[in-house]
This record gives C-alpha cells, structure tokens and sequence, in this order.
C-alpha cells in the first residue's frame, strides 16, 4: 500500500483518538463537599457543585477546587500586651468553612494568610483592653468578640468563622512563678480554714456528747432516786401494812392488863438495847417488873427443896 494512502486511513484514526481524549479530558466528577470554580476566557463562568460536568476544550478552564469542609487552623503564638502592660504569647486556634467558592477564589489572594494576620490584629486589639486576670478569666468573652470580628471581616471572602478559641496563653515566666506563689498560699488558707472548721465542728460534737452524756447520767440519777424512793415507800407500807395486822390480831386475841404491860417492858428493852444510860419507865411497868421478877425466882427455885 502506497505510503500517501496508509497516510489517508491513519489521518481519521488520529483525529478521532485525539478528539476522544480531549473529550475525557474535559469530563469533571466534583465529589462530595467539593466545588470548582469555572472561568471562561479568563472571565467567571459558573460554579460547579456535586455531579458530571464538562468543560468547553480550550475556552474553560478550572480556577479553583475548593473544599467545603469545615477547616481548622492552628495559628503559632501571637506575642500582646495588655492593659497592665503584661506581655504575653497566645496562639489561636481558628473553625471556619468556605460558604461562597467565587468569593472565596476571587475575595482575597491567599485567604488562610488574610485570616491569620486579621486574627492577630484582632486578638492584640482586645488583649489590650484588658488586664491580665481578666484575660485569664475572660477566654468564653474573648473568644466571642473575635469570632463576630472575624466572622464579619471576612464575609466579602466567602469564609463562615464558625468558633475562635484560645488555645493557649503564656504570660512571662516571672508573672508565672508569682500566680504559683499566689495559687500555693490560697491553697494553705483554704486548707487553714477546713482544718479550723473541722475542728470546730468536732469540738462542736464533743461537747453535744457531753452535753447528752450528762443529760442521760442525770435522768439515770433521777430515775434512780425514784425507784429507791419507791422501794422505800413500799417497805415502809409493808411494815405499817405488818404492824396494823400485828395489832389487829393482838386485839382479836383480847390481851390482858398483864400482857399488855409485859409487851411494853419488852417494848423498853429494845429500845434500850443495851446502849441507853437512863431509862424513864412508868410506875406500873415498874411493879409488874417487879411482880415478874419474883416470879421467876419462884419459878427458879428447886421444887425438892
């Protein structure tokens, strides 16, 4: 086959090869959480969401693929001065999300840049409004402040701030050694204070303790007392209970004058007990100790003689 005819059948072959890879070429997939910023002669065109699209060969062209995701950026310490003339390094650590992928391609050249210098201006304005314990124990107010700053800033360029937090916040090392210092002796007075109100608080119990103790001994004292008293009232009823019966039965049995009288002696004779020095006894317990004693020598004396 003559050369110009091979040429003839491989011309076609060629062209369409070529025009089936440029064809493939201009065939776009954007993924999921993805867009494409197209231009057309140089000029904006439109935006590409999630789907197939193609792209006009060699009058489109893509100008940008963003992300949609939400994005972190840790940012490195930034050096402030507050108020009080303390300076100090904090970094930040900045949430956004592209919301607008033309404003975002065409807002602002290099955004990530723009966003860290504006959050280091931002950040050094509201430091230095304040005084370093209230930096320390304002991050929830700060953070706030600089995420409607930002937030409002950087709207032209498509960017959505979502949350500004302060990672980290190094005052001087002197300033540090001091709040040490400071944090410790707060500590020693907190622990005073417990220590003096446990002991107040036991102090408190013991004498609660003594207190109810000598209630209880007192109220067993007391009750004692009762009981005896009671015991002796009752051994008292007995023995009058016992003396009335005693003097019942004597003046059932009908006593004589005799008996009586020697009951009485013998009456005189325990009360005496051997310990009294005088006794006063009546006349007639006289003459019937007399009658008594003549009668027991009578009694006494041997019958045989």
């Amino acid at each position: 086959m003559p050369i110009g005819e091979f040429l003839g059948y491989l011309a076609p072959i060629v062209i369409i090869v070529v025009l089936l890879i440029i064809l493939i070429r201009n065939i776009r997939v954007v993924p999921q959480a993805r867009a494409c910023v197209i231009e057309r002669l140089g000029a904006y065109s439109t935006t590409w969401n999630v789907g197939l699209h193609f792209k006009i060969p060699f009058i489109e062209r893509v100008a940008r693929t963003v992300s949609l995701k939400e994005q972190v950026v840790d940012f490195p310490p930034q050096p402030v001065i507050t108020k009080d003339n303390v300076t100090m390094q904090i970094d930040t650590v900045l949430y956004f999300e592209i919301t607008d992928p033309k404003l975002y391609t065409y807002g602002v050249e290099h955004p990530l840049t723009a966003i860290e210098n504006l959050t280091a201006t931002t950040l050094r304005n509201i430091i230095g409004e304040l005084e370093l314990d209230q930096c320390l124990t304002s991050r929830d107010i700060i953070n706030t402040k600089m995420r409607t700053i930002l937030d409002e800033a950087t709207d032209p360029w498509g960017i959505k701030v979502n949350r500004v937090e302060l990672k980290n916040i190094m005052p001087p090392k002197e300033i540090q050694n001091a709040m040490e210092r400071q944090m410790k002796a707060e500590r020693e007075r907190r622990e005073a204070i417990l220590q003096a109100e446990g002991a107040k608080k036991s102090a408190i119990l013991i004498a609660e303790g003594e207190k109810e103790s000598a209630i209880l001994r007192a109220d067993a004292k007391k009750q004692a007392a009762i009981l005896e008293a009671e015991g002796q009232a009752e051994a008292i009823l007995k023995v009058q209970e016992a003396t009335a019966e005693g003097i019942r039965r004597i003046n059932a049995s009908m006593p004589s004058d005799a008996v009586i009288k020697i009951k009485a002696l013998e009456a005189f004779t325990a009360a005496a007990d051997g310990k009294a020095t005088k006794l006063i006894i009546p006349s007639d317990i006289q003459g019937l100790a007399g009658l008594a004693a003549s009668f027991k020598e009578l009694v006494s004396d041997d019958p045989k003689q």
